[in-house]
């Protein structure tokens, strides 16, 4: 029976033949290796046997498992490595059928022995750069075995270890051979990025918190280290329409584990996912997560939480969002903005109007899921350039309810909701422009955005009116002065101790001066009269107008910045309000304390000495008219004895500083006029509001003496004054009711782009063009149609009868050179 048995042998096919040698008699005696070198020189000069190799290879290795024959499955694989590794050629998509298969029986075998061989067959296959493409093969099975393995709850850990790290090499694997070529096997499809994306997050989230920092050359023996790599191998490699292949499945992770709260887990994974993606699509993941937020019924500490990493994003993501996708993120914000403050309005119903009420309504995370919203939008804004910031500043300020004229109130401003939700929006500007560095007034603060906020500045709320001046500080601060202003402190006696930064306008900040500045300070008037004034109130309106008075200090602002302090002086000084004794005493300091600043500031010494000398008078007989300024109830004893009417050195007098101001050469003409009477004129926005008494010319003086006293110019009559006159003579005659009827129409138009569809504006846009259009062919047709002319050529068919002349169309007529301009 042996010498038949080795003589059906030899009946066998060479290349069984050369298979069966390199398995040794004894298991334990390991692969034949001079047989293994015959058997991968007979491959390589015969590679059209490598197919029926890799498939003999495979049947001897399914027998192996079967007997369980661990040893020889070891030689099997070890000779289908060598094989693969040796044979490059176009029959080597065959021989990897077989290999594939091979693997496949392994990991089917359940044996954590099987499985971490198969997976570095597999990984050593991945390595290969093959010649030709396969677009054949699936990788279903080995997907679904690899992440499987990721999830290993072996009781040893060593072995769970292993076999977690040896899944998530063979998904990387996997990975590094489909996703270069999308001819390929889709790696991208949902069921595979389903089961890839999870066993990466799973292995970073065990190992999330470890205090233990890996050494270099260990961190692919670790999984939570390998998946983090292969996490962000893959999105180093994903196109654009394949991202959110990627994100969804990271999304439903987060959802489905809870790991939203805390956040710290799920801040690492977008801070993965956006350093390792194309800078080009960066802009894609916080849109993703704004999607996420806005279709889930989530929990308040949820969407907090997930602002929270929109923010850590944004900041990654800002330089590459341009154009619309800022505001898109931006108005994403601000809804969701609006739907916590209509939560907290409603308790817990949702939007207003809603009956039934949300169960996991939690009042005080909504205040911290709104204030996380403001944080991520100035975090937005800090990354974004300068004139980007000026757009969401504007299109912040759109989404403000303005008052329908600018001396009435918010329509809503006396229910809380109007008051909070106002509140918020203003919170989120102040903190875009804390972002912003002012560099032009001009640019800062276009039309359109001044006066919208400074009709917001006089509403009935008083936080409301900080925040505006909070705002005001922050875009006219140039030179950081702000914080040598906005302190309650008593008025210091050389204003060199405040170390102020004082530089002359530029000609773009006069243009500002003469467009807005009459406007601003009626503004500043208006607020200081609202009888609900706290101290923040007063002390921001001091940084306001010494802000003025530094960064817009010209000889024009100058008699205005008089003007607007003795309007408050008289205002607290007038009996026909009903205003607190607290409030006066505190108007009055202010006026103090700010004139002592424009007097030091102009170095004028009989101004200084005036005002000092008013000082000085208050310190012994009224210290509660000088700072600091102080309304609590119970420091109100010495301001209960104050009388109605104050004697004359208790006050700035205007006649004293009209003088010392006309004695330097300066116009004190719009001093003598009370500020109320120019409230008609002031509060026209586009209304040229210089004065006519103002237009002089600026001569050079020749005498080089400095003592020598300059002297008015005689006033100049030109065309523009008559013109300016004229304007101002037609404006003041308008009846008021029209100029609110256009005020309202304007406010109509914004509502109507506001809240129209794309759709309806192009109907609109072509019913327009479409009369236009037919208006223009009746002009054609009338200029072609037009009348016999002598213009046209003379015909004369007989002699004997009269001349007889073409009509010919205007634009076709020729006209001598000296008529044609």
């Amino acid at each position: 029976m042996p010498g038949c048995c080795n003589c059906l042998s030899r009946f066998k096919p060479r290349y069984k033949r050369l298979v069966d040698n390199i398995y040794p008699t004894s298991p334990d005696d390991g692969l034949v290796r001079s047989n293994m070198e015959k058997l991968t020189y007979y491959a390589v000069s015969h590679n059209e046997k490598l197919n029926r190799i890799g498939k003999y290879l495979a049947h001897r290795l399914n027998r192996d498992i079967y007997r369980q024959q661990t040893n020889y499955v070891k030689i099997s694989m070890m000779a289908v490595d060598e094989l693969l590794l040796a044979c490059h050629s176009q029959g080597l998509n065959l021989f990897v059928k077989s290999l594939l298969t091979m693997i496949d029986k392994l990991l089917e075998a359940n044996n954590p022995e099987y499985q971490l061989l198969a997976t570095n067959s597999f990984v050593k296959f991945a390595n290969i750069e093959e010649d030709a493409p396969s677009y054949d093969r699936n990788y279903d099975f080995l997907i679904s075995q690899f992440s499987a393995m990721c999830y290993s709850d072996d009781d040893d850990s060593e072995t769970k270890k292993k076999i977690r790290v040896a899944g998530l090499k063979g998904l990387r694997g996997i990975v590094k051979k489909t996703v270069s070529d999308d001819l390929q096997y889709n790696i991208w499809e949902k069921q595979n990025m389903d089961k890839i994306i999870p066993s990466f997050l799973f292995n970073m989230q065990e190992g999330f918190g470890s205090q233990e920092s890996p050494r270099h050359d260990q961190g692919e023996e670790r999984a939570e280290v390998l998946a983090e790599t292969c996490l962000r191998n893959l999105m180093g490699s994903a196109a654009y329409n394949n991202i959110h292949a990627v994100l969804r499945p990271v999304l439903k992770h987060l959802d489905l584990h809870t790991l939203w709260v805390p956040n710290d887990f799920a801040v690492k994974v977008f801070k993965v996912v956006m350093y390792s993606m194309q800078s080009q699509y960066l802009y894609v993941v916080p849109h993703f997560l704004l999607l996420h937020l806005d279709g889930n019924s989530l929990t308040t500490d949820i969407k907090q939480s997930i602002v929270q990493i929109l923010k850590e994003t944004v900041a990654i993501a800002a330089e590459s969002a341009v154009g619309s996708s800022v505001l898109e993120i931006f108005n994403s914000l601000l809804r969701h903005l609006r739907t916590s403050v209509d939560m907290r309005l409603s308790d817990g119903k949702g939007y207003i109007g809603q009956t039934r009420a949300v169960s996991n309504y939690n009042e005080k995370g909504e205040i911290e899921f709104e204030e996380a919203i403001i944080g991520t939008m100035g975090a937005f804004a800090s990354i974004l350039p300068d004139y980007q910031k000026i757009e969401i500043m504007m299109f912040i300020m759109g989404k403000v309810p303005l008052p329908n004229s600018i001396s009435s109130a918010l329509p809503s401003s006396g229910e809380e909701g109007g008051v909070l939700l106002l509140n918020m929006l203003l919170k989120s500007l102040l903190e875009v422009g804390k972002k912003y560095r002012t560099v032009s007034m001009v640019t800062t603060f276009p039309a359109s955005f001044l006066q919208p906020l400074l009709s917001v500045s006089i509403v009935e709320d008083p936080g409301v009116r900080l925040i505006v001046q909070e705002i005001l500080h922050t875009l006219m601060d140039r030179h950081s002065n702000r914080d040598r202003f906005s302190c309650n402190r008593n008025i210091p006696r050389d204003i060199s101790e405040l170390g102020l930064k004082v530089e002359k306008p530029s000609r773009q900040d006069i243009l500002f001066i003469r467009r807005s500045g009459q406007e601003l300070i009626w503004h500043l008037y208006r607020s200081v009269q609202c009888p609900d004034n706290a101290k923040e109130n007063y002390i921001g309106v001091y940084t306001t107008l010494g802000l003025l008075s530094v960064e817009l200090g010209s000889e024009e602002m100058l008699i205005d910045l008089f003007k607007v302090a003795l309007a408050f002086q008289e205002y607290a000084c007038s009996g026909d309000h009903q205003l607190a004794v607290k409030h006066r005493c505190a108007i009055h300091a202010l006026v103090a304390r700010y004139l002592n600043l424009l007097g030091q500031l102009t170095a004028e010494p009989a101004l200084c000495q005036h005002i000092a000398s008013v000082i000085e008078a208050r310190q012994e007989s009224y210290p509660q008219l000088l700072p600091p300024v102080n309304l609590d109830d119970g420091n109100t004893s010495s301001r209960q004895s104050l009388p109605d009417t104050l004697p004359g050195q208790m006050l700035f007098q205007k006649e004293s500083l009209m003088e010392v101001l006309s004695s330097s050469g300066h116009d004190v003409s719009r001093l003598a006029t009370p500020l109320r009477e120019e409230l008609n004129v002031q509060e026209r926005p586009g209304v040229n509001k210089a004065d006519i008494n103002s237009v002089h010319l600026e001569i050079e003086s020749t005498n080089p003496s400095p003592l020598a006293t300059r002297k008015l110019p005689m006033e100049e009559i030109t065309f523009a004054s008559f013109k300016s006159q004229l304007s101002r003579t037609m404006v003041d005659n308008h009846t008021g009711p029209s100029l609110d009827e256009d005020r309202v129409r304007r406010q109509k138009l914004r509502e109507k782009f506001q809240n129209s569809t794309l759709e309806q504006l192009a109907v609109e846009a072509d019913q327009r063009n479409k009369k236009l259009h037919e208006t223009m062919q009746s002009i054609l047709d009338s200029v072609v149609k037009s009348p016999v002319s002598p213009a046209g050529s003379p015909l004369r068919p007989d002699p004997t009868s009269p001349f007889q002349f073409k009509s010919v169309p205007t634009y076709e007529m020729k006209f001598p050179e000296l008529t044609v301009y």
